[in-house]
């Protein structure tokens, strides 16, 4: 059973303390228990303001639950959703001499130009403006002194509160708290390592360079450590500081469809993506562009959950209940109590009513929410990817319904789902992939003689039994026969297609067309077999199927 240390005893008061005073939030995750709406909005702006008293780590911390709609009711999410960390800066001269210590030369050798007064300030680091010696200007973000420190105490104790809360509570368990709490712990270890978003910098920057109305700024390699990240300077104000006639000077929808396409890339084609996209992160550049300056809090998705969540994803924009539920099964991980039915009435009924929401009304990011929080109901733990989207969309809602209040996300996904499946159709094409497609082949060419032989064994010796009734021996003979027939066959396509690729990386050789001739006729003979295959099974096997449904 988890213990707890008696040196955090003060730190479990207080957070105990917390938790019982804002209890209402959890008691409230299934929509039960809860107050009205207005006194339900007061204690959760109260526990806000807590959570900014109690230091970096637990401003993260409530950021982080912001995501959490399918434990928190939505007085909580819209809260801790406006979250922010703006907070005092360090001392004048502080930042020099970490910027000195890190690079171990002087500000003065480094930039013409380093102004001591920070653009912006939060609860791990700030950021100045600079400029280099060859004229560039900068953006110099300096982690604070002591936040890696701060951050590791309160994680422990974050960290074995929960672990105690789990083991006495299956309530709490079957949200996976423990789960998020140790991908929250990697995050912030990940967002204290600078050279780390420099490295985001540069790869989502890549990515995303074909989006000219994005832009995302490069790090100065040379001038950035573990607690200095140096990049490029992107003119201009954020989202959140613009106000309605800054925003009329805009192309406002031209530019939220742009951010969300871009971030349906992030998620659903290159698997890594920004998770904190919020007004604030957000600059409308001097030449009517945006930029998106804080790549510090990321997320990474494996080909499989991006094929389930681009399934819901356009079943969500077309209204599909049935879709987003399978989608959701195959994300999501049953637990004992799981109610396959209430998961689709649930989510009938969410989908019935985004149907009848008003353009200006449709979130999908507060939908994805409402989805995640059906599954639990129903007993299905949702995937921690779906939460992580689902409170990056929240975000990039507000930040788009800033640019453009008619805009309308899911008809960006409907219209953006062309480009989407061709590109997982070219992946799956691609050339490292059918390699391994004839690898797997080979494999199983290798090994199919080996098992056929143990079957022709088998049935010499008399030892083969089908355990099977009511049905015509001969028949189930001349079906093992055609089985082996089309194996013999299909171990030839596939020696065929093996040996035309050994050869077509030959360089020696006569060649038509680019391919070494030896390639293009293993191709034929290939094609020639994989046709007499097709023919045969479309002459007998398709004919008797038919007759027996008659």
């Amino acid at each position: 059973m988890p213990s707890l240390s008696v040196s955090h005893a003060p730190q479990y008061l207080r957070l105990a303390s917390l938790l019982i005073k804002h209890r209402q939030a959890a008691t409230g995750a299934g929509g039960e228990g809860l107050a009205d709406h207005d006194e339900a909005a007061a204690d959760a702006d109260q526990l806000v303001a807590e959570l900014e008293s109690m230091g970096p780590t637990f401003v993260k911390l409530g950021q982080v639950l912001s995501g959490r709609s399918d434990f928190l009711p939505p007085e909580y999410v819209e809260a801790l959703s406006r979250l922010r960390d703006d907070v005092a800066p360090m001392e004048t001269g502080v930042a020099e001499q970490i910027i000195e210590g890190e690079i171990g030369a002087k500000v003065s050798q480094l930039f013409s130009e380093f102004d001591p007064t920070p653009i912006g300030s939060a609860s791990l680091g700030q950021v100045h403006r600079a400029r280099l010696r060859d004229g560039r200007p900068v953006a110099v973000k300096v982690q604070r002194v002591g936040a890696e420190q701060e951050v590791s105490r309160d994680m422990a104790v974050i960290g074995e509160l929960t672990e105690w809360i789990e083991g006495h509570s299956t309530a709490v368990s079957r949200y996976g708290i423990g789960e998020m709490v140790a991908r929250f712990n990697k995050s912030l270890v990940a967002e204290l390592d600078y050279r780390r978003e420099a490295a985001n910098l540069r790869l989502i920057g890549e990515q995303l360079s074909g989006y000219d109305k994005i832009v995302i700024p490069r790090p100065i390699d040379d001038f950035c450590t573990g607690k200095v990240l140096t990049m490029d300077y992107v003119p201009g104000r954020n989202i959140g500081s613009l106000g309605p006639l800054g925003l009329l000077e805009l192309d406002g929808g031209g530019l939220a469809d742009d951010l969300f396409r871009a971030y349906l890339d992030q998620v659903l084609v290159h698997g890594i993506f920004n998770t904190d996209p919020h007004p604030g992160n957000i600059i409308v550049t001097d030449d009517g562009r945006l930029g998106i300056v804080d790549f510090g809090q990321t997320a990474t998705l494996g080909p499989d959950a991006q094929e389930e969540l681009l399934r819901l994803l356009l079943a969500v924009a077309d209204g599909n209940a049935p879709g987003v539920t399978e989608a959701l099964d195959h994300l999501g991980e049953p637990l004992e109590n799981y109610d396959a039915k209430g998961l689709e009435a649930g989510i009938t009924e969410i989908v019935l009513q985004l149907r009848g929401s008003s353009l200006g009304e449709m979130q999908i990011g507060a939908t994805l929410g409402a989805i995640a929080r059906a599954a639990v109901e129903a007993g299905l733990k949702p995937p921690p990817e779906l939460t992580l989207v689902a409170k990056a969309m929240l975000d990039l809602d507000e930040t788009a319904r800033r640019l453009d209040p008619d805009f309308v996300p899911e008809q960006a996904v409907r219209s953006h789902a062309a480009y989407l499946m061709r590109h997982r159709m070219l992946q799956a094409a691609s050339p490292g992939r059918m390699m391994a497609g004839l690898l797997d082949a080979k494999e199983f060419a290798d090994r199919l003689p080996a098992r056929l032989n143990k079957v022709l064994d088998s049935l010499a010796e008399g030892d083969f039994t089908l355990n099977i009734e009511g049905l015509d021996e001969p028949e189930i003979m001349r079906g093992v026969q055609k089985l082996a027939n089309r194996a013999a066959t299909g171990i030839v396509i596939a020696a065929l297609l093996l040996s035309a690729a050994i050869f077509a990386v030959a360089k020696t050789g006569p060649r038509a067309g680019g391919f070494p001739i030896i390639t293009l006729v293993l191709l034929g003979l290939a094609f020639v077999a994989s046709s007499w295959l097709v023919i045969g099974i479309l002459r007998s096997d398709l004919p008797q199927r038919t007759g027996r449904r008659g």
